[in-house]
């Protein structure tokens, strides 16, 4: 009840939005090649499930493996910078500068050092995954209680005892937010990839559709997209539910 009681506005809007698209495709005769209607797309969408449900398959296997190697590469430098204040100081910078790096110069390059298998397309989406992990991450660690730190050093804890038990806890919000940030990114970084040489893919199929003048197939694609990055998000946020219970309940309740 809760779902519907938010969502019912942005779906309104939604429906609002999709509505006056459907009227105007009808009313100014907008060719289809340049805007089809929503429900050409979802025509298309029904009807051409065959020709892209295996390109859809291989951008979510994709996506999957790289936002798995991509976070575990992020929560890595993340406590490694936090562990080690000299190395934070030297690297943090260099890992601001990896993301001012345009990806889309960057993957054509990768293909030429790594070829057109599967690792340049694994470094993209690492690449774009990993640093809102980190970032977040170290957030994180720094918003630990100090009262708390306090405490545990008075008892005698040690630093890996401080780390689990107090900063690694205090820094799981935070990280499941950089989680989801990543999540969407990965889905991005993997349709980057299969625009620069790939067989199959989502990419592979927009770029095909593209070439093809074929826009509606273009508009399957982009809602196969929002859809993937949407269900990514959906699942960490279920799965932050389910970890980080000890966050009080009222904690960002006040606008419901």
């Amino acid at each position: 009840m809760k779902v519907l009681h938010r969502g019912w506005r942005p779906l309104l809007v939604l429906i609002l939005f999709v509505s006056i698209w459907q009227l105007s495709s009808w009313v100014f005769e907008i060719p289809k090649w340049l805007l089809p209607a929503p429900s050409e797309i979802w025509a298309e969408a029904i009807a051409g499930w065959g020709n892209y449900s295996h390109h859809f398959i291989s951008t979510i296997k994709l996506s999957l493996l790289g936002l798995l190697i991509g976070s575990a590469v992020g929560l890595i430098v993340a406590v490694s910078l936090h562990r080690l204040p000299t190395m934070r100081e030297a690297f943090y910078p260099v890992i601001i500068l990896s993301q001012n790096i345009p990806i889309i110069v960057l993957a054509p390059l990768l293909v030429i050092w790594f070829g057109f298998g599967i690792l340049p397309k694994i470094i993209i989406i690492t690449l774009v995954c990993f640093f809102p992990i980190t970032i977040a991450a170290l957030d994180g660690f720094r918003q630990t209680s100090a009262e708390l730190m306090h405490y545990m050093k008075m008892a005698g804890a040690s630093n890996k005892q401080i780390f689990w038990k107090v900063e690694w806890p205090y820094a799981l919000p935070s990280i499941f937010s950089g989680l989801k940030i990543a999540a969407t990114y990965s889905v991005m970084g993997a349709v980057i990839s299969e625009w620069l040489g790939a067989q199959e893919g989502i990419g592979v199929y927009m770029t095909l559709a593209s070439s093809s003048f074929r826009t509606d197939r273009v508009f399957v694609a982009i809602f196969l997209i929002m859809i993937l990055s949407l269900s990514f998000f959906a699942i960490i946020s279920s799965l932050e539910k389910k970890i980080v219970k000890w966050k009080p309940k009222g904690e960002g309740s006040n606008h419901e």
